[in-house]
């Protein structure tokens, strides 16, 4: 991680070719410093972020007076900072009797921001948490009484967590775990904070400015979605070819134990819908052996989406592997021992992330939590099922093989796909498929379940959400498209998303066929298309085009009256 004097040279470099994000800083403290950081880190993570910054301790009057230069800056992403030290002084200036009721004051206060900067602006929050301050009134006894200051605190912080579980587009970003994790001396200097109303130190603030990022990542749909082990002395300890099954090292004892941690850390990765690969120097059936006959194993064969054990170069087969996935190198973490190797993968993919692992694999763990890979806003039911569902794809792509025509080996899969409108049980699915396709999305808008639930009820959109089905199991929701009424002649395409898993299966006929029938029957004559470019999705450049519609300048457009249905083996279920 770069220190703070290396996010500030980032700010002299070129910011024009990257994503523009309106952000606006809201302290109790003083916030110069981390809105350098923040911009810095954004640089890293390929966003130009226009920040706004408010005077501190103004963020009261900017929030609820609708004439503030808040609403004037119309920020896409509004960042809010309550210090713990600020709400120590509210504390002590509050009567005895009013101490224990602190913390429901404060979240009270938290919720009026949500809601009136939702009802103003409906734009991101993200709250950053309260480092713990222990005044020692009442040592440990602290934690029984609810009059005390860590009550109020802890209490504080737990709330926090349960609104945003309600909450959308709010979002608590953990900054109490970088004090934990760099200790408060380094965190925060008392006499800095007492002569300039700077509460994070200069260390601390990359950091914070991380954490926040990555946060912004995650809402704008970047993050990762993969991650590769080797094996050997990686994902257990010594080398199985020489070692021997009863050799390595992995259980309970020793140096084994960290490879078992690590493995239950991959595997609770994996349960929460990462994709899991091997990509190993190794005869692939001595690689395999572990997983199938060692006790102690906590990863087996069903939780690795695609294993590679050979003898070739590992920057090829990790390209095998992403062409298997269909997902881009950006979004995959690569974990080996093996510094040699590590330098191989990085001078041939140098989009993919390969962490530099300590030499001693007792500290891989506390290591890869520092780094917060694997950042997300969202969580869903079909997350758990991503394993099995790219298991199924590469049993699909062994079947292609085996066909000379495309037709007939798209026939064989005997293809269903349910078609609904959105509704309380697919939107979540609808929302997190909206932050994070990339590459397969026309336009690239990012939706909250509470956008969605909106067009869902609104009479100026129709909505879609495709499932896709066939012999070998079910891909769950892969597509979504919101029409919106332009004219009374004109239907929209606002959102034309897919997911990569299931291209090449004819699903975009499948889709055009659907909305234009549906566009001819409620009496639309045209079917209007946008592309708007990003750095992810050249792939759809062409889209609207090669489906047949016509271009006009910046739009595309079809007309339904005489369209004929495409080729698809898709059928409705």
């Amino acid at each position: 991680m770069k220190d703070f004097s290396a996010l500030k040279k980032n700010l002299k470099k070129d910011f024009t070719s990257l994503k523009k994000i309106k952000l606006a800083v809201l302290g109790d403290t003083a916030t110069q410093f981390l809105t350098q950081a923040l911009r810095g880190e954004g640089y890293d993570k390929g966003f130009d972020l226009q920040i706004w910054e408010a005077d501190f301790n103004q963020i009261e009057r900017q929030v609820f007076d609708p004439s503030s230069e808040l609403y004037e800056f119309a920020p896409q992403i509004v960042i809010i900072f309550q210090s713990a030290h600020k709400l120590l002084g509210k504390y002590n200036k509050l009567k005895t009797e009013m101490h224990s009721v602190l913390a429901s004051q404060e979240l009270n206060l938290i919720e009026s921001y949500y809601g009136t900067l939702q009802s103003a602006l409906g734009c991101k929050i993200i709250y950053y948490n309260y480092t713990e301050i222990d005044d020692a009134v009442f040592g440990n006894y602290a934690n029984k009484i609810e009059a005390s200051f860590l009550y109020q605190l802890r209490k504080l912080n737990f709330g926090l967590m349960e609104f945003s579980t309600k909450a959308a587009n709010f979002y608590v970003a953990d900054i109490s775990s970088i004090q934990n994790e760099i200790g408060k001396q380094n965190f925060f200097q008392p006499s800095i904070y007492i002569n300039t109303e700077m509460v994070l130190s200069i260390e601390a603030l990359p950091k914070v400015a991380d954490k926040t990022v990555s946060v912004i990542s995650a809402i704008n749909g970047s993050f990762k979605k993969c991650v590769i082990l080797d094996l050997d002395n990686t994902t257990w300890g010594g080398i199985i070819g020489d070692d021997g099954l009863e050799n390595i090292q992995i259980g309970s004892l020793g140096i084994g134990k960290s490879f078992t941690e690590f493995q239950y850390w991959i595997k609770k990765l994996k349960n929460r819908g990462i994709i899991v690969a091997v990509c190993s120097k190794n005869t692939e059936s001595i690689a395999k052996e572990p997983f199938e006959k060692h006790p102690d194993m906590v990863l087996h064969l069903e939780d690795i989406a695609v294993f590679i054990a050979n003898w070739e170069n590992k920057a090829d087969n990790i390209r095998q592997i992403q062409s298997i996935l269909n997902i881009g190198f950006d979004s995959m973490v690569f974990l080996d021992d093996n510094p040699f190797e590590r330098n191989i993968v990085r001078e041939n993919i140098p989009q993919i992330c390969v962490p530099e692992l300590p030499e001693d694999p007792a500290e891989y763990l506390e290591y890869l939590y520092t780094l917060n890979l694997f950042e997300t806003v969202s969580y869903s039911n079909e997350d758990a099922e991503r394993t099995k569902q790219y298991q199924i794809e590469a049993k699909r792509a062994t079947l292609q093989q085996k066909f000379t025509n495309e037709d007939d080996f798209l026939k064989s899969l005997d293809m269903v796909s349910l078609v609904e409108p959105f509704n309380k049980f697919n939107t979540p699915r609808v929302a997190q498929l909206s932050q994070r396709s990339n590459q397969f999305n026309l336009r690239t808008e990012r939706f909250t379940e509470a956008d969605i639930e909106q067009m869902g009820t609104s009479d100026a959109h129709f909505t879609f959400s495709f499932t896709l089905e066939d012999k070998f199991g079910n891909n769950g929701m892969i597509c979504v498209i919101i029409l919106q009424k332009e004219n009374d002649n004109t239907l929209f395409i606002n959102t034309w998303l897919m997911s990569c898993r299931v291209l090449k299966r004819g699903m975009e006929n499948f889709v055009l066929n659907t909305i234009s029938n549906f566009a001819k029957d409620k009496g639309f004559t045209y079917l209007k298309g946008e592309y708007i470019p990003t750095a992810k999705n050249e792939m759809v450049r062409d889209h609207y085009k090669n489906l047949g519609f016509e271009s006009t300048g910046d739009y595309w457009v079809l007309n339904t009256s005489n369209y004929e249905n495409k080729k698809s083996f898709i059928i409705t279920k």
